[in-house]
């Protein structure tokens, strides 16, 4: 295997690639990176054996020639060194030959550097099929599923399906879900394809594709009983499925509100981080929210630290007076994922989850459970 081939194409090829590698993997052959120059170009390929990316880079781009001087075969190399050689080279091009079965030479006519190299038979096989039910989805749409829904998953894994956002189609829609027991996301979205399925991604792989789709690119999608596979531009993902039954979320969202605070985003998440200076825990930052016809205050106390009450100004407050204690963690994320201006906060009572919405996406809600105080 040879090739000459432009630095900048290279090195976004190995970083897009290297997202679906663990440096660390217990199986020394998964910490490489597949290069194949075929018919197609030079395709790179990474698997941690739960997410694969594979990223093609072709011949030639318009009327720019990509790689030049080549000769097809096939090797594996540590991803981390490639990358790190590639991104600190300064050629225009970058020259890659396998010298042997277990040696590849990488230079740029200043600097050169020799690479044990793997055979590529020693790599797994890799399914990258497009099958099963398929439908389109534009990157922006995409980006708006993913990040205002993914980061109200669970990180521990102790509750596995908690980790992934609940995927299903139907009817035209797309419902897109997450949850971790406290709070719940909820993003639906308008596709063309009349299919049916319901499957649980990966909530940490879906944040991972987000960030290599663009928006004006077109994002097809293959969801089966084992796998989802994502294709955009020149790259695509295949990531598994976190088998069981998704908690049911139906009966979360209230149908009724007897109080509502409608609120301008920035000042309500900036007021928050003032308030929770105070808190001594960070990670369940804990503040109460104060509502009646006199004003809107958020107040938090602490007793190794002190106390902190901040009025809000740029609000409306309806209903009679209500005191409600919440995680500001959660409510800060909600307020970030609606991308609006405003947002209105829908409240049931005191220790009754509440809502946090764009004023105006109903394709988007978030519920969120309040904490008891004494």
């Amino acid at each position: 295997m040879k090739l000459t081939i432009n630095r900048e194409q290279l090195l976004y090829g190995l970083t897009t690639a290297a997202r679906a590698i663990n440096d660390k993997h217990p199986i020394p052959v998964m910490r490489n990176v597949k290069l194949e120059v075929n018919e197609e170009g030079l395709a790179l390929t990474g698997t941690n054996s739960e997410l694969t990316i594979k990223h093609v880079i072709p011949y030639k781009i318009g009327d720019q020639a990509i790689i030049r001087n080549y000769r097809e075969g096939t090797t594996l190399v540590s991803s981390r060194f490639l990358t790190d050689i590639v991104r600190k080279m300064e050629g225009r091009d970058i020259t890659i030959e396998v010298v042997d079965a277990t040696l590849v030479e990488i230079e740029d006519g200043r600097s050169n550097f020799k690479l044990n190299s793997v055979k590529a038979e020693e790599y797994p096989p890799i399914d990258l099929e497009t099958s099963g039910e398929a439908f389109t989805i534009s990157g922006s749409d995409f980006d708006n599923v993913v990040s205002q829904t993914a980061f109200a998953a669970s990180i521990k894994e102790q509750r596995p399906i908690l980790t992934a956002v609940n995927l299903t189609a139907n009817k035209k829609e797309l419902v897109a879900v997450a949850t971790d027991s406290f709070r719940m996301a909820r993003k639906i979205v308008k596709i063309d394809e009349n299919i049916s399925f319901n499957v649980n991604v990966p909530a940490k792989v879906l944040t991972e594709i987000a960030k290599i789709v663009q928006d004006e690119q077109i994002v097809s999608i293959y969801v089966t009983d084992k796998k989802v596979l994502f294709s955009f531009n020149s790259t695509v993902v295949s990531s598994r499925l976190i088998a069981g039954e998704y908690p049911s979320v139906r009966n979360i969202v209230p149908s009724n509100y007897g109080y509502y605070l409608e609120a301008n985003a920035e000042e309500l998440l900036k007021a928050m981080d003032r308030v929770a200076l105070l808190n001594v825990n960070e990670r369940e930052s804990i503040i109460k929210l104060t509502m009646s016809d006199s004003g809107v205050y958020l107040s938090t106390k602490s007793a190794q630290a002190g106390s902190a009450i901040e009025s809000l100004s740029t609000c409306q407050f309806t209903g009679e007076r209500l005191e409600i204690s919440f995680n500001s963690n959660f409510v800060a994320s909600a307020v970030r994922a609606c991308k609006s201006q405003d947002v209105i906060i829908g409240f049931v009572g005191e220790m009754k989850p509440f809502s946090v919405r764009n004023v105006a996406d109903d394709s988007h809600i978030q519920i969120i459970t309040p904490v008891r105080t004494y």
